[in-house]
């Protein structure tokens, strides 16, 4: 399975997007086919092997240093479309939560805003805006808010609802960031993907 497409890339970076169920980098068990692998490039930022969309890629460890310090100082913008269970009570909001990035650490305050694009019959679609970066942190947000991702395995029981789906509804759909080398503004935007378009028209 690849199906992985560059929608941009220079001597610098890469920008791919990335389908649902490929790695982005291997994990402990040390898979070897990953988007990173493929690309022979390093991944600036996260993105869940579930979710489909925009990451950034450095083409050498050098430049990904730079590119983490501007995620790092919230100067990359990152929307997300996303669908989830139920209808949420405020059309616009902020959740200020803490994450815990991994067992072995101490949890982190994470902030997520968020947009009610359409509530339809048993779930919400939403714009996502993570203005901090922890690992899972969309996804355990929404559970926190009591209304997780359609198709959540991991932070919810997906027999609690009647919405399925067979991945995460979760799509990075807008990526924005200044050029480490040109001081470019840089802009780039991926459609919804087949399953999430197809799962919209099912439950119209």
């Amino acid at each position: 399975m690849s199906g992985y497409k560059i929608i941009y890339e220079d001597d610098c970076l890469l920008v791919v997007d990335k389908p649902a169920g490929l790695l982005t980098v291997a994990t402990p068990k040390k898979e070897k086919y990953t988007l990173s692998s493929l690309l022979n490039a390093y991944p600036a930022h996260r993105l869940d092997r579930e979710a489909s969309g925009l990451i950034l890629f450095a083409r050498t460890k050098k430049l990904r240093q730079i590119l983490m310090e501007e995620f790092r100082l919230r100067r990359v913008k990152k929307r997300y479309i996303a669908f989830v269970q139920g209808a949420l009570r405020q059309k616009n909001g902020a959740i200020t939560r803490k994450v815990r990035d991994n067992p072995y650490e101490p949890a982190k305050l994470a902030l997520t805003k968020y947009r009610v694009i359409e509530a339809r019959n048993g779930f919400s679609v939403l714009e996502v805006v993570p203005v901090t970066g922890r690992t899972n942190q969309i996804r355990i947000h929404f559970k926190q808010l009591g209304h997780p991702l359609v198709g959540e395995r991991r932070f919810a029981f997906a027999k609690d609802f009647r919405i399925k789906f067979r991945r995460v509804a979760l799509h990075a759909a807008d990526l924005g960031f200044i050029h480490p080398l040109s001081g470019r503004t840089m802009s780039f935007h991926s459609e919804l993907p087949a399953d999430m378009q197809e799962f919209l028209k099912k439950y119209h």
